[in-house]
């Protein structure tokens, strides 16, 4: 019988061959009859497709080395030798990661930061606090947008994503972006960077952990990240895999800032503008310098702790209310802190020599003002010294081109960089073995929510089965059953079932904390999709809370 089969396929291969022969022999022949040679006739054509077909019969058929091998011919062991190599030969070409990335949403950051763009194109980008939620809700309204984050600082502004198609969504980001912003989207573009799955949560981790910071291992950061997750335990589109994605990079945080010394010698931008003008004030201390803090939020709470230790204990904090103000004067007592309202901003800020803007109000002095100003004291050089580290900013750009005064912003940290840089670098090397094992654990969990759709699948055709042969089982008996032999019935289907699933939901389900679990249970997805004819079901979409 297999014979039979091969000589049939054989043949109809040379009559497929045949066939294409014919084609070209008629085209020929068309040709000869134009330029006045004979016509081959149907007869001979007949004639030479049986003398083909007689030689395919007796031509045995060609063996290719990457054919699929013919077990049908074989004993069944050793065709299951075949598929016990086949398994082994999936597992050690990595098909656990090929089927984890299979039909899985995109998590995509997006964004700029003071690596890649100036302040003056961040600032138009920042989203506070009290607009987050409502910028969530619109990422979330674009069609390709299942899940969003914003993490938005004085040095950054990333928008982070679960994308259902990651190029759809990161155009419709795109769109958001200029739109909020209100910057065309060429100007955007060249200051943005752009990552994807594993790139993008090991930045995300990087982040968190102080490695990304104009000064390595500043503690704010964290402190950022912490109030993402906060302001979106409560919103729907900050879903189960960002929610899960920032809680790995807090904990990927405190474990560099316990386990390695990249904290110490590091700074917050407060601690990191106080160290800045002392390193530029002619005597590279405060002796003398009248300083002025404008707000009195954390930033500023910061200054003051890092000024008292550079034993600066004389300073005026502006406020718009006397509230925190007092508040800053009873945790410092060590330091003569004196109150002023902003309405009484420029004034102040003329008896001064050294002034930190760290307010939320936007701009608050420009060049025109200080015109109007005495210069600085002596003691500092005769020039005051503006140093704005606000985000959007509080010193207009043009107040660098008085004559009597020197600005500073975020941007100018960078120089801080630089020091003790090697001993930064040997902790960060710390730091990064162990942002490499937070990061795949969150992979190692994420890969195992890809079999929560395959459970759902399989226990939704399981009872669609269960049901219809109960159903029947029912007809069959007619109606001469009791409630309670029905009922009986009934749950002997469903105790029969779910003991009979009880085995593919063991080998489906993982907690993630163990990646070559998890490698072993989406081996195990994959075969039981095809088993059961799961791919094609539908299940309810997944991602938003």
């Amino acid at each position: 019988m297999v014979a039979v089969c091969a000589v049939v396929s054989v043949a109809r291969c040379g009559s497929i061959n045949q066939s294409v022969a014919t084609r070209s022999s008629a085209k020929s022949s068309c040709r000869s009859f134009v330029s006045g040679a004979p016509v081959v006739s149907a007869a001979a054509t007949r004639r030479r497709r049986a003398s083909v077909l007689s030689q395919a019969v007796v031509t045995p058929p060609q063996t290719h080395d990457n054919a699929r091998p013919n077990t049908t011919l074989r004993p069944v062991s050793a065709a299951a030798v075949d598929s016990s190599k086949a398994l082994e030969q999936f597992r050690s070409m990595g098909g656990a990661s090929r089927y984890a990335s299979e039909a899985k949403s995109s998590i995509v950051s997006i964004g700029l930061s003071i690596h890649t763009c100036p302040v003056e194109v961040r600032e138009k980008m920042a989203v506070p606090e009290d607009k987050w939620e409502e910028a969530i809700a619109e990422l979330c309204s674009y069609p390709h947008v299942e899940e969003a984050g914003i993490l938005s600082t004085c040095n950054r502004m990333e928008i982070y994503v679960v994308a259902l198609s990651w190029h759809r969504g990161v155009r419709e980001v795109e769109e958001w972006m200029s739109k909020y912003s209100g910057v065309p989207l060429e100007e955007l573009r060249p200051h943005m960077f752009l990552l994807r799955d594993q790139d993008a949560t090991s930045h995300l981790l990087k982040v968190s952990g102080g490695l990304d910071s104009v000064v390595m291992g500043e503690g704010q950061i964290l402190a950022q990240v912490k109030n993402v997750f906060a302001l979106g335990e409560n919103v729907d589109g900050f879903g189960r895999h960002l929610s899960g994605l920032f809680k790995a990079a807090i904990t990927a945080g405190k474990r560099v800032r316990s386990e390695t010394s990249i904290a110490s010698g590091a700074v917050s931008v407060s601690s990191a503008a106080a160290e800045l003008v002392q390193m530029k004030l002619p005597g590279g201390n405060f002796d003398g310098c009248r300083v002025m803090i404008v707000g009195a939020g954390t930033m500023s709470r910061l200054l003051v702790k890092h000024l008292v230790s550079k034993r600066c204990t004389e300073m005026t904090i502006v406020n718009r209310s006397a509230g925190r103000v007092e508040e800053l004067m009873a945790d410092f007592p060590e330091a003569n802190i004196k109150l002023a309202l902003m309405d009484d901003f420029l004034a102040q800020a003329e008896k001064h020599d050294v002034i930190f803007t760290a307010a939320s109000t936007g701009v608050i002095i420009t060049k025109a003002d200080l015109a109007n100003m005495a210069p600085a004291n002596a003691s500092v050089g005769g020039s005051r010294r503006l140093v704005d580290i606000a985000v959007p900013r509080n010193v207009d750009a043009d107040c660098g081109d008085d004559e009597n005064t020197i600005l500073y912003n975020v941007d100018d940290l960078k120089e801080l960089v630089e020091l003790n840089k090697d001993k930064r670098e040997r902790a960060a090397d710390e730091a990064r073995e162990l942002l490499t094992h937070e990061q795949a654990q969150f992979e190692a969990w994420r890969d195992s929510l890809e079999t929560v759709p395959t459970i759902k699948r399989l226990r939704n055709k399981a009872e669609i089965i269960r049901a219809a042969e109960l159903e029947k089982a029912m007809l069959k008996l007619g109606d001469g059953l009791t409630k309670k032999q029905m009922k009986a019935v009934e749950e002997l289907s469903r105790g029969i079932v779910n003991k009979l699933l009880h085995g593919p939901m063991q080998a489906l389900r993982s907690d993630g904390t163990d990646p070559s679990e998890v490698s072993q249970t989406l081996v195990n997805m994959h075969a039981l999709e095809t088993m059961f004819d799961l791919k094609d079901q539908n299940v309810p979409s997944r991602g938003r809370k």
